[in-house]
């Protein structure tokens, strides 16, 4: 891609500083599915709570804890990424998670707030058989590293993207302001679009892939997801995070969507920059502040690191075989079979 913007070292999320992430990943015949978490940093999140927002571009979907960070900006336990009948069982584990290391939650202080996001895989997977375990959840927890899997892994193993094998993608920009080096990452669970639909790098390749196939059924409704974190270094509040939240969406629009009536397209951002105490030692503190004429390269950096993090989880996903023989081709040998090129450099 023509990218605006360098990338981080891994063009990874985990390129901002203490952000890790896991997969446990279930592929066994008619089970194809997992977890992803993105923990945001290496400390206590109920102790040290993260500025955070939420945006919902289109609210078809089932995720939880959404609603106390629209309320509070904060962010106070990893993400969990998985299924749509899976948010129960990782709600559950993700609670027992930070009740272990916080054992005044609930007693001497308030609740905890787990935030599970979902897709549907139900497609591929198996997805009435509701696979994903507890264990499969402290699984991905234990794995969390600043290096992982991208495509048909974690949450992403049963995600389909234009009707071609998606799942988990990730980049990473960098901005520089007065002297100093920021970085923006992102990670989506990407599951949704038409073919025919599919830009990359401007090019309308769905099109192009939808001809060569002799495709003619070619009109599809969309009735997948996409669930979008972005993570940042920046100094932002909740509300400068909802703003960046809110140009996820022309980062997926840049690869052909238009929101489908059945499509849910929800962004969590969160910012590293500073910690929010749980037990405040003072009622006022004073906290780092970024200007608002500023925002206007961090919205372009968010736009285009969203667009590639979509565009990898295509390029990065194998081909899958999942439930009743379903079958999800990835975009390299759908490339392959109808004779098209496409370069390499250009996914990055």
């Amino acid at each position: 891609m023509m990218n605006k913007f360098a990338s981080g070292l891994n063009d990874l999320i985990t390129d901002v500083q203490g952000v890790r992430v896991g997969h446990s990943t279930l592929s066994n015949g008619d089970v194809q599915t997992g977890v992803t978490t993105i923990i945001p940093h290496g400390g206590n999140l109920f102790l040290e709570k993260l500025p955070a927002a939420v945006h919902v571009m289109n609210g078809f979907g089932k995720s939880s804890g959404l609603i106390q960070i629209e309320e509070l900006g904060q962010l106070e336990s990893p993400i969990l990424l998985t299924n749509t009948f899976s948010v129960g069982v990782c709600t559950e584990a993700l609670i027992e998670y930070m009740l272990a290391d916080n054992p005044d939650i609930g007693e001497r202080t308030g609740t905890i707030n787990t935030v599970v996001a979902e897709c549907n895989d139900g497609y591929l997977n198996d997805i009435r058989g509701m696979h994903v375990r507890k264990q499969h959840v402290f699984e991905a927890l234990r794995q969390a590293e600043s290096q992982f899997d991208l495509g048909a892994v974690g949450a992403g193993r049963g995600m389909s993207c234009y009707q071609l094998k998606g799942g988990i993608g990730s980049s990473s920009r960098l901005l520089t302001f007065a002297g100093q080096t920021f970085t923006i990452g992102a990670l989506v669970l990407s599951n949704f679009g038409r073919l025919e639909d599919l830009v990359l790098d401007g090019r309308a390749i769905g099109r192009e892939l939808v001809a060569a196939m002799n495709d003619a059924d070619g009109e599809h409704r969309d009735l997948g997801s996409i669930i979008v974190v972005l993570a940042t270094d920046l100094p932002l509040d909740a509300r400068q995070l909802k703003r960046l939240a809110k140009r996820a969406g022309v980062g997926i629009a840049r690869t052909g969507s238009y929101v489908g009536n059945g499509s849910g397209e929800i962004a969590v951002a969160f910012s590293t920059a500073e910690s929010i105490a749980h037990y405040a030692e003072t009622v006022i503190s004073n906290r780092l502040a970024f200007h608002e004429d500023s925002m206007e390269q961090v919205f372009a950096a968010t736009a285009e690191v969203v667009e590639t993090a979509i565009a990898k989880s295509l390029w990065s996903a194998e081909t899958v075989s999942g439930k009743n023989g379903c079958e999800r081709m990835s975009l390299r040998s759908v490339l392959e079979d109808t004779g098209l090129t496409y370069d390499d450099v250009a996914i990055r």
